[in-house]
């Protein structure tokens, strides 16, 4: 499993960016069964770099914490099952590996969350990843059914991890 990590703001949380994305997105494919090698890009931006790719993608002008931009249409979430037969090709010609999408997050976003829900940048930053897997895996949240199940998957990943909503502010 190849995660990329692009810090384009040079963000400095006190812990590996790209330590946190290992951990977290390996437990979300573990947890969703994944059967294959994968890709996944990372971009750390600001409000503003955040708020433009919201504008051009989803014509919303508004920064926001997190984006996820899915590659594969599932028929089922976390249904890996007919990839391999499907005439779509999510698999790098290269690698082999699975491309799941990209994931972009606000470092702004992290630090406002963080200190507004009384945890540290740790949880914080891993909540959205998390949060963002699931979404690369097929999830959504568009009705209060999903939206459940998406919150109770992150918190089993994140459980899992020993990254809790207990974790506080950082030092």
């Amino acid at each position: 499993m190849n995660f990329y990590v692009e810090n384009e703001v040079g963000a400095d949380f006190g812990f590996g960016i790209e330590e946190i994305m290992d951990a977290v997105g390996r437990k979300i494919l573990e947890q969703e069964r994944c059967p294959f090698d994968t890709q996944v890009n990372l971009l750390i931006t600001d409000n503003e770099g955040i708020r433009e790719f919201n504008r051009q993608m989803r014509q919303i002008d508004a920064p926001t914490d997190v984006l996820s931009f899915p590659m594969i249409d599932y028929t089922q979430p976390a249904d890996f099952s007919d990839l391999e037969e499907s005439s779509f090709d999510c698999f790098d010609p290269e690698s082999g590996e699975l491309v799941l999408g990209d994931i972009v997050i606000s470092e702004n976003k992290v630090r406002e969350q963080a200190k507004e829900y009384g945890h540290s940048l740790k949880r914080e930053l891993a909540f959205l990843i998390a949060h963002s897997m699931l979404h690369l895996c097929g999830y959504d949240h568009m009705t209060q059914e999903e939206a459940h199940i998406m919150e109770k998957k992150q918190e089993e990943a994140l459980n899992a991890l020993g990254i809790t909503r207990r974790d506080g502010q950082d030092e």
